[in-house]
């Protein structure tokens, strides 16, 4: 990506214009849903190399070894520096193209920013009890973030008013789970999600990954067999509505 300047970037993460050169370049062989999986799976490795940083750091604390500490913190400086920068970016940037906010991200997001002041003190001021917090708070957003996605995919739908049109079972369903990422239309790529209008799954894979889930796509095992097929059957239909238009 050399030459490719961070304003054509950000105005290509949220949908403005793309007028030069590079920002074509950029839509040519990059989706905002790859932009985002990319965020995503880099912001997971960044997670867990921050955790097992503060967990080597906390432990050699807690017992003690102050020399073994300032050997290991004075190299590990400017990665840890990189690495804390890397955390926050890459974990706004998902927020701002689309993370689906609810109680449990708002309290991630504020147990992930008191952790890094709380290690910092805590490591400065060699305070056992704020590195110790501050690595519980780590562990913890990770674990929010992981209910958050399973809770999401506990929902359920009735459909018991519509259970005669499979078309309309599927079209009851995707409004309620689908819009939020997807979009009515399916175009709308926020989170990660793939453009439903160019998509070019077949029946069954469309199925197993509602079913199965996929990246950041809760994996809905509570839809009944009648309802998979309905959101399958939709989703396909805004692809035919999609290649009918053109």
């Amino acid at each position: 990506m050399a030459g490719i300047d961070i304003t054509c970037l950000t105005n290509f993460i949220f949908h403005k214009e793309l007028t030069d050169y590079h920002c074509k370049k950029i839509h040519s062989f990059m989706s905002n849903s790859q932009i985002y999986i990319a965020l995503l799976h880099t912001h997971k490795l960044v997670v867990i190399l921050f955790l097992l940083h503060y967990l080597v750091k906390t432990v050699l604390l807690l017992l003690n070894k102050k020399e073994a500490l300032a050997k290991y913190s004075k190299p590990t400086k400017v990665p840890e520096m990189i690495i804390s920068s890397l955390f926050l970016i890459t974990g706004v940037t998902m927020l701002m193209m689309g993370a689906d906010v609810n109680n449990l991200l708002l309290i991630k997001i504020v147990l992930v920013l008191s952790s890094i002041p709380l290690a910092v003190i805590g490591f400065k001021r060699e305070k056992k009890a704020l590195a110790v917090l501050a690595v519980l708070f780590i562990v913890s957003s990770y674990g929010l973030a992981e209910m958050s996605r399973a809770k999401k995919g506990k929902q359920t739908v009735d459909t018991t008013d519509v259970s005669a049109e499979p078309i309309a079972v599927g079209k009851k369903v995707y409004t309620e789970l689908c819009t939020a990422c997807h979009g009515a239309a399916g175009d709308a790529m926020l989170a990660g999600a793939k453009n439903l209008k160019i998509s070019t799954m077949n029946h069954e894979e469309v199925i197993a990954i509602i079913r199965d889930g996929k990246n950041n796509m809760a994996a809905y095992k509570n839809l009944t067999p009648e309802q998979l097929e309905g959101v399958a059957l939709y989703v396909e239909s805004l692809r035919n509505n999609s290649e009918s238009a053109e």
